[in-house]
């Protein structure tokens, strides 16, 4: 069978692992096409949305005002896809003076365009260019961070592919609907987190002692995490309004969404990748070091796994500061720039909320590695007369 001979080309691979890999494999594609109940929520059915070129532009409606432009962008667009492919249609670019929403096209640019039909849907009224076109760009730095990934490293590199497009068709079927559905954030996030973490643990070290110990110790990590972000979330004081586009989620109708906790779940779900890469280190470390010296004792294996967690805990917490402060690098820099102290700065909803992520994601990972460093040392020493994992 074809199937058998590309694996057989990448070694030999467990026959567990080969069936999980198949059975994530199946979920993920049964869960891409579940709906998620909001396809045509607020739609418009006479929009389509569409690939177009720009062919020429007319710029005489726009004006610099200090370093802002504002006013109308005439645009003339080539349609590159559906049902009007190959017409030309002509459309506004609305600027409105806001930096971050405005976008100024050239010809040749490639851009997202609507088109408003008539009400038999057989010719376009009207078109607006919505924004730059980057889905092509966006498929082919993800193409090639698959192939990338599978040519470095094989069979692992392919069940981290699926891993990582299983999380996201979860996240995007599943968690996000669920949220705007008014389940609770908490137990929804908790419960997310824990069937992701076995799709990418499992899939990524195997289903075996390994996989199962980095498993154990990242689903105690992730608690740990959820009840401090839901503790010193309540003790910070921090609205989930806090959040970009939470206003927007209020104004679409979504009033009921209980926002506070959606935010404190965001921050258990923002660690959650870091506190499995902890938690794998140490499983993998420990299982490298069982196999090499099998008659290490478990109280030495043990502290094998506290030594090794400590550099990694180092660097993993620097990390997530580089990450988070990342983001907000801009606010930082115009705070400076205005010469705000650092009281005024620490004690703003949005910094402190990011403080929180941050302090909270770092006490998760420190906590994680010396319970995978216990729960490693007792399966890797289980009793020989048990049943094998």
């Amino acid at each position: 069978m074809q199937i058998n001979k590309i694996f057989n080309s990448i070694g030999k691979i467990d026959k567990r692992d080969k069936f999980f890999f198949f059975l994530i494999s199946a979920i993920t594609i049964v869960f891409f096409f579940i709906p998620t109940g909001f396809e045509n929520s607020g739609m418009n059915d006479s929009l389509r949305y569409e690939k177009g070129l720009v062919e020429s532009i007319d710029n005489s409606d726009l004006h610099q005002i200090s370093i802002v432009t504002i006013g109308t962008q005439k645009v003339k667009i080539r349609i590159l896809s559906g049902k009007f492919k190959g017409q030309e249609v002509d459309a506004d670019n609305v600027l409105l003076g806001q930096k971050k929403l405005d976008k100024i096209f050239k010809v040749g640019d490639k851009v997202l365009t609507i088109l408003q039909l008539n009400d038999a849907k057989t010719k376009c009224i009207g078109a607006r260019a919505a924004d730059f076109y980057r889905q092509g760009t966006e498929l082919f730095l993800f193409m090639a961070f698959a192939l990338f990934l599978i040519f470095f490293a094989k069979f692992i590199g392919l069940k981290a592919v699926i891993s990582f497009i299983f999380t996201a068709v979860v996240f995007w079927k599943l968690l996000i609907p669920g949220f705007l559905k008014g389940y609770n954030p908490l137990v929804l996030s908790i419960l997310i987190v824990f069937i992701c973490s076995i799709a990418i643990i499992l899939l990524v070290g195997g289903v075996n002692k390994k996989g199962f110990v980095a498993l154990f110790g990242t689903m105690t990590g992730i608690s740990i995490t959820a009840l401090l972000a839901t503790v010193f979330g309540y003790y910070f004081k921090i609205p989930g309004a806090v959040q970009e586009y939470s206003e927007a989620l209020l104004y679409t109708g979504f009033v009921d969404l209980d926002l506070s906790n959606i935010f404190i779940s965001v921050i258990f779900i923002s660690a959650a990748g870091a506190v499995m890469d902890v938690s794998m280190d140490i499983s993998t470390a420990q299982s490298e070091i069982i196999n090499r010296v099998p008659n290490l004792s478990r109280t030495e294996l043990i502290k094998s796994g506290f030594r090794i967690a400590r550099p990694v805990l180092g660097s993993m917490t620097t990390t997530l500061l580089f990450a988070y402060s990342g983001s907000f690098m801009f606010a930082f820099m115009a705070f400076m720039a205005k010469g705000t102290n650092i009281e005024s700065i620490v004690n703003k909803n949005y910094i402190a909320a990011e403080i929180l992520h941050t302090l909270v994601g770092s006490f998760g990972l420190i906590l994680v590695a010396p319970v995978t460093a216990i729960i490693g040392g007792y399966i890797y020493k289980w009793n020989k007369n048990a049943i094998e994992i």
